[in-house]
């Protein structure tokens, strides 16, 4: 419930176009609605949490990965990320599915929505889709309800948002992409990490597993984001142990 001062300060400015809101009575309206404990505070020490980040790069393609990453105990996945006919090479189990207002989609019953918060706006619309469905707009049409198991909604807290962007991305792109956000928090909740589906494919081009993207690299070239900074701070997680990355076709 208490967001630091420049913690508010910081994250307004991540999409300063959206009016300012009264924080506290953003995170009162939804707490009302979604859980307000963390399902992370107790660990069996004798139990090694495995977890699969994957990313939706085309370098998942053909690789064969799906019954690897399916073993997993969380398998997290981000923005549209279908499996369904991709099962071979994605697998087919999700337990959290990250996204924010304007890539979000239903999910099954046994899977956590964990909102990426990027604006106040996000935390009223998540409160809003699973309740009076009021919110259909930000700077897109959004979801007015969402078909998701309630008491799984996870919010990603902008403190660590922040604290990746300081200390890990070290302010290299206005903030980190999603894949960055998705693998510090499986740092921080598993014990091995095994990341799948980031990066170029082997010819270089930067697109989603079910798509050919003629527009591929535009998430290199918008300049929100460093991709090549990124892939650094993977590289020396790989190099380090902290890691494994499959780097697919």
């Amino acid at each position: 419930m208490d967001l630091p001062l420049d913690v508010q300060m910081w994250w307004m400015m991540l999409q300063p176009q959206f009016k300012s809101h009264n924080t506290n009575e953003v995170l009162q309206k939804l707490f009302q609605i979604v859980p307000g404990y963390s399902p992370y505070e107790y660990r069996d020490p004798t139990v090694c949490r495995r977890c699969a980040v994957v990313g939706n790069s085309g370098n998942l393609g053909g690789s064969g990965y799906g019954k690897d990453i399916n073993r997993h105990d969380f398998i997290m996945r981000m923005n549209q990320a279908p499996t369904a006919g991709f099962e071979m090479d994605v697998g087919s189990r999700t337990t959290h599915h990250f996204m924010y207002p304007e890539s979000a989609k239903n999910l099954p019953a046994n899977v956590s929505f964990v909102l990426v918060p990027f604006k106040a706006l996000d935390l009223l619309w998540i409160a809003s889709s699973l309740s009076t469905g009021q919110i259909r707009f930000t700077y897109a049409p959004v979801k007015a309800f969402l078909r998701v198991d309630k008491e799984k909604v996870q919010i990603y807290n902008p403190a660590f948002f922040k604290y990746i962007h300081d200390r890990w991305t070290e302010h290299h792109g206005r903030y980190p992409s999603t894949g960055m956000l998705v693998l510090f928090f499986a740092l921080h909740v598993c014990d091995e990490v095994n990341v799948y589906g980031f990066g170029a494919d082997s010819r270089g081009n930067w697109h989603h597993y079910w798509e050919n993207n003629r527009y591929a690299g535009e998430f290199r070239k918008t300049g929100v984001h460093d991709a090549d900074f990124e892939a650094q701070i993977i590289n020396q997680l790989a190099i380090s142990g902290k890691i494994n990355v499959y780097p697919g076709k």
